[in-house]
């Protein structure tokens, strides 16, 4: 966890996602690793999370920088997934 210049607690992570989607008529398996930015209220619920456990993200992709072409999926809210 780190903060803002204007004390908004920022914390920086890792999601992996793996599923099966149909494509074509037939099941594909998707699997992949992405950077996460959460920041304020959403930083601190994250950090309390237990690792491996499975959730929801809700948020938005954005480049990591303004000439980068690295994404970054900026999340804003989640929720435990049963």
């Amino acid at each position: 966890m780190r903060y803002s210049p204007s004390g908004v607690p920022i914390l920086a992570a890792s999601l992996s996602h793996y599923s099966e989607q149909q494509e074509a008529g037939s099941l594909r398996q998707v699997e992949f690793e992405m950077a996460v930015l959460a920041a304020g209220e959403v930083a601190g619920k994250l950090e309390q999370v237990e690792l491996g456990a499975v959730f929801r993200f809700t948020g938005f992709i954005a480049r990591k920088k303004r000439n980068s072409k690295g994404l970054v999926f900026h999340l804003t809210d989640f929720e435990q997934f049963i």
